[in-house]
């Protein structure tokens, strides 16, 4: 019996069905995708509620450095953090201190974003809520100084010290400042 070898390729075809079960059939298979599936969303509910617990952690940090650290007595502060987003809640009869809040809240490191819903409420030694002008926000640029930026917003350089105490206890010493810091600006 002579066997002629054919150097041919091709596509041969075969019965998926039949034939030594090494990989454990569809079943098998179908398994353990469940298994995996089940094992990622574990996860995923895991890393979730682990970002939650940080979320909640910083709100409360956040909490703690307007009414404890700083002292702005803002009324019924709840900060809640959503990924880069910090939302105020709570009332005050003080524009200074509302806007205070949200600066002591926005400078800190992760967030990028401050929705303020703090309420601006009449006091009992008022008759009325807080007039006093918004402020305007100035982010501090690379060579800016408190006198740089009150010679551009007041036309004198002399007048950093409006900034500086609108800031407070923000700011310690009117030098200390930092690309990127929000800073409040009082209007003149």
């Amino acid at each position: 019996l002579h066997l002629k070898f054919l150097n041919k390729m091709g596509l041969f075809s075969f019965i998926k069905d039949a034939g030594a079960k090494i990989f454990g059939g569809k079943k098998r298979a179908e398994a353990e995708a469940a298994k995996k599936a089940a094992a990622d969303e574990a996860a995923r509910e895991v890393a979730e509620q682990r970002q939650d617990e940080y979320e909640e952690r910083k709100g409360a940090e956040l909490e703690n450095l307007v009414n404890v650290t700083w002292g702005l007595g803002i009324e019924n502060l709840n900060v809640e953090v959503e990924d880069d987003t910090a939302i105020v809640y709570g009332s005050t009869s003080s524009r200074s201190n509302k806007e205070k809040a949200v600066l002591v809240c926005g400078n800190v490191e992760g967030i990028a974003t401050v929705d303020d819903r703090i309420e601006l409420v009449q006091s009992a030694e008022r008759t009325t809520a807080d007039d006093t002008p918004e402020s305007t926000f100035y982010t501090v640029q690379a060579g800016d100084t408190l006198s740089k930026i009150s010679k551009e917003v007041y036309g004198s350089g002399g007048r950093y010290n409006e900034i500086f105490e609108a800031n407070r206890p923000m700011l310690s010493h009117p030098d200390k400042i930092y690309v990127g810091q929000v800073l409040r600006i009082p209007n003149a």
